[in-house]
């Protein structure tokens, strides 16, 4: 996938981008909102979880892999025509149909990063971590600049129905809290029809903010937040 490291210059747009949105920061805030999301997005996306590291749950080890598709997409595909998986992913059907879903994120800026979740080394789990306040969701909700925002599907049926769903969303969101400070928020919004999903959120620390309605779904929009997070 493309690098989301902005290239070291000694004077250009890069450089100066950065220090617009330092002084935007520091000054005029509504500035930022309105009009330097954009050059925020250039010069701040995210790192590769790839670099944040194994970290111990209840259930085994567990870390984020970013996706290779040469590698990653026969399983992934089966995921996607998983009756349980489709039914909110929306993605059944043969490669191609999972392939420009990935492609159209490991082509893009660097916004959003699909992952493997490998448990005790075993692939189980596929997450998207991504800048909800750069992606459309923003605009149905009140974004704050570098709120992260994760997806994910449990893979294989057997691991699902027995507490993994909770188990690991709150361990990638102590990952997302942990190597982003910039983030003080974690979003995602699971369709409200998906109730097991919505509960693992719930149990995980998320609080559901609002119900939205977006152009494929209405979800639950749900929060979790830094200044919580040593007492969940």
């Amino acid at each position: 996938m493309r690098s989301t490291d902005t290239p070291t210059h000694s004077a250009g747009p890069a450089t100066d981008a950065l220090g617009a949105i330092e002084v935007v920061e520091h000054s005029v805030e509504p500035r930022l909102k309105a009009g330097l999301l954009p050059l925020l997005a250039e010069a701040d996306l995210l790192d590769s979880p790839a670099i944040w590291g194994s970290v111990a749950t209840p259930a085994g080890a567990f870390r984020l892999e970013p996706v290779r598709p040469g590698r990653d997409l026969e399983l992934l595909t089966g995921w996607m025509n998983d009756p349980e998986v489709a039914a909110y992913w929306e993605l059944a059907g043969p490669a191609a149909v999972t392939a420009a879903h990935l492609r159209a994120q490991l082509d893009g800026d660097g916004r959003s990063i699909p992952c493997l979740g490998l448990l005790d080394g075993t692939p189980m789990s596929y997450w998207e971590i991504y800048r909800a306040d750069l992606d459309p969701l923003s605009r149905h909700y009140p974004a704050r600049p570098h709120d992260t925002g994760i997806h994910l599907l449990i893979g294989d049926g057997t691991n699902r129905g027995r507490g993994l769903g909770t188990t690991l969303l709150r361990a990638v969101a102590d990952m997302v809290l942990g190597n982003r400070p910039r983030c003080t928020r974690v979003i995602a919004e699971p369709d409200i029809r998906n109730t097991p999903s919505v509960s693992a959120f719930l149990s995980s620390g998320f609080r559901c903010s609002a119900e939205i309605d977006l152009p494929e779904k209405r979800a639950a929009l749900m929060i979790r937040e830094r200044a919580l997070r040593n007492l969940l």
